[in-house]
C-alpha cells in the first residue's frame, strides 16, 4: 500500500519504483489487442509479412514487386518468379497520459503520487522491453510531453520528469486528448490516467483518441475519501470545495446524502465503463489505496494490458 498521504507523492526513484518491484516488471510486457505497423524493427513479433529475416511463405510475384526479394532458385527449376515473404517484427509504441488538474492533487493516498507511480511503472515496463514510450502530463493549462524514449537506460530520465509534475489548472481533458491524438506519429497502446472528473464530462476529449488506431486504455484513479467518504470521517455540517471550480458549497451530512453520492458516483462510474466498452476502450477504476504490484501483476493482467 503506498505509504503517500493527501498532498504529498513521491519524492525519488526509490518511491516511484522500488527494487523490489523492478524486479516483478522485468518479467511483465505490455499487451496490444491490436496488429501496429512499426517505424523500426522491434522485439514484438506479428502476423504481418514484411522484411525480417525469419522466413514465412511464397507468392507468385507480381509488377512492381521489389526484385531483391525474388527467389532466383525457384525461378531457376520452375522458370516462374516466386517473393519470400518474412515475418515482420513491430515496433509498439507506448503513450501514457497523466491528468495533473487540480482534482488529481487530493486524497490519501494522493491521486497524483498514484499515477505518478503507475506511471512509472508501466513506462518502465515499456523501456525494458525496447518499446518507443512517450509520456503526457496534461491539465488546463496545455500538455507537458517527454515523447519517444526507449531503452533501460531512459529510467531515471522519466523518474526526473514524473518526480517534477506538479497540479495545474482546471481541465484540460478535451483539448489534451485533442493533441495528442493530432501529434501521435504511429500507432500503439495509449494509456490516460485520471479520475475523468471533468466540468465539461469526459466524452468529447476521449473520442478524440478513439478514431486514431490506438488500442487505449482508461485507468480511472480515485480516492478512498470520494469511495467512501463515512470511512474518512466526514459527517455533520461541511463546506467542500470544488477543486476544479473553485466552488464551495455548505451542506450538512446524513446517511442519505452518503448514500446518494455513492449511488451517484457509482452511476458516474458504470456509465464511464459502458462509455468505453461501446467503443472498444478498456477500463479499469481504482483505488489509490491498492497495492501497486497486485494492480499491476494481477488487475491490469487480468485486463489484458499487460502479459
Amino acid at each position: 500500500m503506498s505509504r503517500f498521504g493527501q498532498g504529498e507523492g513521491p519524492m525519488s526513484i526509490e518511491d516511484l519504483l522500488g527494487g523490489g518491484l523492478m524486479s516483478r516488471l522485468d518479467r511483465l510486457d505490455v499487451l496490444s489487442r491490436k496488429i501496429f505497423s512499426g517505424k523500426v524493427h522491434g522485439e514484438r513479433r506479428s502476423r504481418r509479412r514484411g522484411q525480417s529475416v525469419d522466413f514465412a511463405d511464397y507468392r507468385p510475384y507480381t509488377a512492381g514487386d521489389d526484385l531483391r526479394f525474388v527467389d532466383w532458385n525457384i525461378y531457376a527449376r520452375l522458370e516462374s518468379l516466386f517473393l519470400k515473404l518474412f515475418l515482420e517484427e513491430e515496433d509498439l509504441s507506448l503513450a501514457i497520459a497523466i491528468d495533473t488538474s487540480p482534482s488529481m492533487d487530493w486524497g490519501g493516498p494522493n491521486k497524483l503520487g498514484f499515477c505518478k507511480r503507475l506511471a512509472m511503472s508501466l513506462g518502465y515496463i515499456g523501456l525494458v522491453n525496447q518499446h518507443r514510450v512517450s509520456l503526457f502530463g496534461f491539465d488546463g493549462g496545455g500538455v507537458n510531453p517527454l515523447t519517444s524514449m526507449r531503452g533501460r537506460r531512459r529510467t531515471r530520465e522519466m523518474a526526473s520528469w514524473l518526480l517534477s509534475l506538479t497540479s495545474g489548472e482546471p481541465g484540460g481533458l478535451e483539448e489534451a486528448m485533442r493533441s495528442i491524438a493530432l501529434g501521435r506519429r504511429g500507432r500503439g497502446v495509449l494509456v490516460v490516467l485520471s479520475d475523468f472528473l471533468e466540468p465539461d464530462g469526459y466524452d468529447a476529449g476521449l473520442r478524440y483518441v478513439t478514431g486514431g488506431g490506438d488500442d487505449v486504455f482508461c485507468v480511472q484513479v480515485l480516492a478512498p475519501d470520494e469511495l467512501d467518504p463515512a470511512s474518512r470521517g466526514l459527517s455533520g455540517d461541511v463546506r467542500l470545495r470544488d477543486l476544479e471550480t473553485g466552488a464551495d458549497c455548505e451542506i450538512t451530512v446524513t446517511p442519505a446524502l452518503l448514500r446518494t453520492y455513492r449511488e451517484r458516483l457509482d452511476a458516474f462510474c458504470t456509465g464511464l465503463r459502458e462509455w468505453c466498452s461501446r467503443r472498444g476502450i478498456g477500463h479499469l477504476a481504482i483505488g489509490t489505496d491498492v497495492d501497486m504490484e497486485v494492480l499491476l501483476v494481477e488487475y491490469l493482467r487480468r485486463q489484458g494490458l499487460l502479459q
